[in-house]
């Protein structure tokens, strides 16, 4: 299972990064990582905009499915009945959200392995024979910033980022909400009080894990999440 991945994901895009590294005048690592992280988020940006409006639409009929929740709350039978109904009749696959999703983990797992090793020299022997071979990879980039190194900054800058990011995603998901429609059922779970609290939990974990990794995977992570609120922001406008 491991060579089929090295060799169908890892290799070619640790390939393509060396090739996009030797392309770049001056031989920048860190621009090389922006350009490929770019490229493969603009290839799977269709399906990360399929996941986001599914999402978005979940979130409009999360008022219609309360209130057949509230009405069939004896009869599990028919209340599942009915809130797959209310899905066929919008057009909306609860599964559509996370399948593009879990299609792109294995391709983002193998480029976090790309960035990780790219300063290993034994990894340059992995390169095909139409890869010009750099000997080295430069760990310096843009005249000063050591990727290899951690960078204190860098992880806080990229914790903003994704406090930015799930801001514009718990902020869309809140203007969606019919505060009417829920109110009838007790002990609901409160996905208000959840959304804050993840709001500012996953940007302090960004923090603490990118504290300690080398600068190059945390750069990689910054420019991903801010690729994410484009996308975000993509959605919010044309389907708001």
């Amino acid at each position: 299972m491991t060579y089929i991945f090295n060799e169908i994901l890892y290799r070619p895009i640790f390939n393509f990064l060396v090739f996009i590294y030797n392309l770049i005048p001056g031989a920048d690592f860190g621009l090389a990582i922006i350009v490929l992280t770019l490229i493969v988020r603009l290839v799977f940006m269709p399906l990360s905009i399929k996941a986001l409006r599914s999402q978005k639409l979940m979130t409009k009929l999360q008022p219609k499915i309360k209130e057949l929740q509230a009405r069939h709350r004896d009869d599990k039978a028919a209340q599942a009945q009915a809130v797959m109904a209310l899905y066929k009749e919008n057009k909306v696959n609860p599964a559509s959200g996370c399948l593009p999703l879990i299609i792109q983990l294995p391709v983002l797992f193998a480029l976090y392995k790309a960035f990780a090793n790219g300063f290993n020299p034994e990894s340059l022997k992995l390169l095909y024979g139409f890869i010009k071979n750099p000997d080295t990879i430069n760990s310096i980039s843009f005249g000063f910033f050591d990727l290899s190194k951690n960078s204190p900054a860098l992880a806080v800058l990229s914790g903003v980022f994704q406090f930015l990011h799930s801001k514009l995603s718990f902020a869309k998901q809140e203007s969606g909400k019919n505060p009417d429609a829920g109110s009838s059922l007790k002990g609901s779970f409160d996905m208000g009080a959840m959304n804050k609290q993840m709001l500012y939990f996953f940007p302090i974990m960004i923090i603490i894990i990118g504290w300690k990794l080398p600068a190059g995977l945390v750069l990689y992570w910054a420019v991903t999440t801010l690729f994410s609120m484009f996308e975000q922001l993509y959605i919010n406008k044309k389907f708001a």
